[in-house]
């Protein structure tokens, strides 16, 4: 492993579950699994397609050809080509159409999509490629998890970035009105009057992008209705229109209703919703721990990273699920093509499996679901500290709410959800909306 180095901090990488809207169409991919060489050609570089917006991945990569995976690349050249992500799915079809996939490259589309690579035999195994390499061992299990219900099953990507989702709250305004870390809904609720009282925002959210709104909606289902929820939907053993699911929408709307959310709501961005609570102006923001690049940055957190405290989406009395049961995702993954999956090839991925967690945690202040040494972990800020325990001893993780969804049902959810929490659209209504989407296929 490498040694530490003092942190950079990096650029925001998005979401997967926030970029993911358009679907990739593979004829090719029809056919059930088929068992992926045991052994690629290696190609004449390892060329890395990957979207232009990522900001920590190729930094991080290329550190490490200079460094300590540089014989790996004097053997095989690294070479990143980044393209808009809104062209991403477009240029893997059309690689995949002409059987010419670059050995290293981004998701494109929905994880359903991804699925379909892995069924035509397209990508590598990394059950068994890493455990042969002997660091199959280096992997959060909690990650490689969260990968399996993402992709039909099978190991197929690599957590590049590992992220649980949960609520970043101001420790410093909640001890100011001796509000306790709520542990049920209801305990959020009584919070969230007190703070609107006293005149301060009691949850920042983005409606312009939308996505931020249906986290809140996947969480109160995950709680009410149990983990495996969102999955009976996708199975068709249950349907969105179903009274509980309706009952969580109408959760969230009387979140609006009450004015426990921004007033701009439906025009605020994400940036917008972060700064208002780094800014002390929101009281909370639910958010994945990407968001952990900007509270670390003292020019960007104007209250002090001592005073923020992360915490589980609360309980629904009565409900099914748990709040151990943290939402989680790997970003925009990446994975190796079968076809090109070599010796050198194979040289790099153990490298990159070794140390890229460690380079990305100390250089892009970026968690990812490769292990990372316990001395590196206790060099870094508290708050970032909390987060690792809580990957780590996670033993079940939930996804997010448009996760399982088709293209289309995805975009309605984004796009319409501003008007379920300002009142324009009712809970069945939205309900209804995406329900059909998904009925459609």
């Amino acid at each position: 492993m490498t040694t530490a180095r003092q942190r950079r901090l990096g650029r925001r990488s998005l979401a997967l579950a926030a970029t993911a809207t358009s679907a990739l169409l593979l004829a090719a991919c029809a056919a059930g699994p088929t068992e992926p060489p045991a052994e690629g050609t290696d190609p004449e570089k390892l060329e890395y397609l990957v979207n232009v917006e990522n900001g920590n991945i190729p930094p991080v990569l290329e550190d490490m050809s200079t460094g300590v995976c540089s014989a790996e690349n004097e053997d095989l050249p690294l070479e990143i080509n980044s393209i808009p992500q809104a062209d991403l799915d477009g240029q893997i079809q059309l690689l995949v159409g002409q059987d010419a996939l670059p050995a290293m490259f981004a998701a494109g589309g929905t994880p359903a999509e991804g699925a379909k690579l892995w069924n035509a035999g397209k990508l590598v195994d990394f059950d068994e490629a890493l455990d042969e390499l002997g660091v199959l061992d280096q992997i959060e299990p909690a990650a490689i998890s969260t990968i399996k219900q993402l992709y039909g099953g099978a190991f197929s990507f690599l957590p590049f970035q590992y992220n649980i989702e949960g609520i970043f709250y101001n420790k410093a305004l909640f001890a100011e009105y001796g509000i306790e870390e709520p542990q049920t809904w209801d305990e959020l609720l009584a919070a969230s009057a007190t703070f609107k009282e006293n005149g301060i925002i009691p949850l920042t959210a983005s409606g312009e992008q939308g996505w931020p709104i249906t986290r809140l909606l996947s969480g109160y289902i995950f709680r009410s209705l149990g983990p495996d929820a969102l999955q009976k939907v996708a199975d068709g053993e249950a349907k969105l229109t179903d009274e509980g699911y309706v009952e969580a929408a109408q959760a969230i709307a009387d979140l609006g209703a009450s004015g426990y959310l921004n007033d701009n709501i439906a025009s605020l961005d994400y940036d917008g919703a972060q700064n208002e609570f780094l800014n002390g102006n929101a009281a909370m923001f639910y958010m994945g721990t990407w968001a952990l690049t900007a509270v670390n940055n003292p020019e960007a957190n104007k209250i002090g990273v001592e005073n923020v405290g992360f915490m589980p989406f609360p309980g629904v009395e009565g409900g099914a699920g748990d709040i151990s049961q943290y939402p989680s995702n790997v970003g925009l993954p990446s994975t190796f093509g079968s076809a090109t999956f070599g010796p050198k090839v194979q040289a790099w991925t153990k490298c990159i499996t070794e140390n890229f967690g460690e380079m990305s945690l100390v250089d892009q202040n970026t968690i990812s679901g490769f292990k990372v040494s316990d001395e590196v972990w206790a060099e870094q800020p508290q708050l970032t500290q909390d987060v690792h325990e809580r990957i780590a001893s996670s033993t079940q993780s939930v996804l997010w709410f448009e996760a399982l969804f088709n293209a289309k049902a995805g975009q309605d959810s984004s796009k319409n959800v501003p008007l379920l929490v300002t009142g324009q659209m009712s809970p069945e209504e939205f309900m209804q909306l995406l329900q059909t989407d998904l009925d459609a296929g």
